[in-house]
């Protein structure tokens, strides 16, 4: 929930995939859409799951712990990836401290626009090509897996 006690979207269908969150209202750039929330996995509960390649709502948290948003999750579950996305996804720790990820607009958004976020996925040594993207963005990397990290800077030569 926003700050002021609603979601600022609605779930619907999405031409990107399934189901999609829109904004119900204008939201402004840094404006909160809401908390992801879900089930808490421990690192080590989190090595016995059966990765079955099925439909998945996790977060990974500094911590190591995992927010499945299948189980007591929330709206929030439902932002698709998209490679020019106009949300952010980062984490925060609350009062308690205990992380959890905040999602805000990441640009100005009309009401009626799919909200979306950019999934970054750690695929570890599989093939980006098996986590295709459909976003259909001009910028489109193909993939939901991270971008590759840029080259190292090169040395400037010395002339001498």
């Amino acid at each position: 929930m926003n700050e002021d006690g609603e979601d600022p979207f609605e779930v619907r269908d999405s031409h990107i995939h399934g189901l999609g969150a829109f904004a119900t209202r204008p939201l402004r750039k840094g404006q909160r859409i809401g908390l992801y929330a879900g089930r808490r996995w421990t690192p080590g509960e989190i090595a016995t799951l059966d990765w079955d390649n099925a439909l998945t709502y996790f977060f990974g948290l500094s911590d190591g712990s995992m927010i499945d948003g299948r189980e007591g999750g929330n709206g929030t579950r439902h932002l698709n990836h998209s490679c020019a996305p106009n949300c952010v996804a980062y984490e925060v720790v609350d009062e308690d401290g205990v992380p959890q990820i905040q999602i805000e607009a990441g640009r100005r958004i009309r009401v009626g626009d799919e909200l979306f976020i950019d999934y970054s996925l750690d695929i570890g040594d599989a093939d980006p090509a098996e986590f295709e993207c459909r976003c259909g963005a001009p910028e489109c990397r193909g993939t939901m897996a991270a971008p590759p990290p840029p080259p190292p800077a090169k040395k400037p030569r010395r002339r001498g």
